[in-house]
């Protein structure tokens, strides 16, 4: 089976599993490295230590599996109506935990790969890649100026997996960048968390601030969260399943 049919092959046993969209994208994929290294040197990271170590792993996937030849991506919609209520939870977190509930389904496709000669290391969130990247390179959709991943058919409400693969698959056709003039995730940030196109702040950011942060919200960031107690829809961990920019 070539790289192409082995693709398609492997996007359908996704897509039969409940995955809303899929992709390939090449095992040393532009991942904006730069980019994350100055962010981390910036302390926009925050209280989230983590981020800061093995930036050479997250950067390399060669460098978590030394054999791999792609990357596979896909995304799994989440949007639902929002419950009444007097607060307001993000809707990544209204139901079961999407680690679980992704995870389940990636060791299902992994099992599939390693039926056809694959050796893989599925990640959710939890892992040393870089998913919204990853997920462009994959032409799931588009980083946008809020550095969510923004996708045509499900806009930003994708939690998104990854697997690293030894598999050769031929990487999916990349999504052209399409927000143009439109600053509307900049105008809507209520906290200003997004400092400027594509370049979020996490320590200002609501999402952040409701739940990696370790203490208090600072007071100028109070009237600006309302009523929301964990997360929030527009955030760094919003659609992604992830806390990187």
């Amino acid at each position: 089976m070539d790289a192409v049919a082995l693709r398609e092959r492997l996007r359908a046993e996704a897509l039969a599993m409940g995955f809303d969209v899929f992709g390939v994208a090449p095992v040393h994929a532009d991942v904006r490295a730069d980019y994350f290294r100055q962010w981390i040197a910036d302390g926009m990271h925050g209280d989230m230590a983590w981020l800061a170590k093995n930036p050479d792993r997250r950067t390399d996937a060669t460098r978590v599996l030394p054999e791999a030849r792609s990357i596979i991506v896909v995304g799994l919609n989440y949007y639902q109506p929002h419950p009444p209520a007097a607060y307001r939870i993000a809707k990544y977190a209204l139901g079961a935990d999407y680690h679980d509930v992704m995870l389940r389904r990636l060791k299902k496709l992994c099992g599939v790969m390693r039926a056809l000669g694959g050796d893989q290391k599925p990640y959710v969130d939890t892992g040393p890649v870089l998913e919204k990247p990853l997920a462009a390179e994959a032409g799931l959709g588009w980083q946008g100026k809020s550095t969510i991943l923004l996708q045509r058919g499900f806009g930003t409400w994708l939690f998104l997996g990854v697997i690293l693969t030894t598999l050769e698959l031929e990487p999916s056709a990349k999504e052209p960048h399409r927000c143009g003039t439109c600053t509307r995730c900049l105008d809507a940030c209520p906290t200003a968390a997004i400092v400027a196109p594509y370049q979020l702040d996490a320590r200002r950011c609501l999402a952040y601030l409701t739940i990696e942060h370790d203490g208090p919200i600072p007071e100028e960031f109070r009237r600006p969260l309302g009523d929301r107690v964990f997360g929030c829809d527009g955030g760094w961990g919003s659609a992604v399943g992830s806390a990187t920019p």
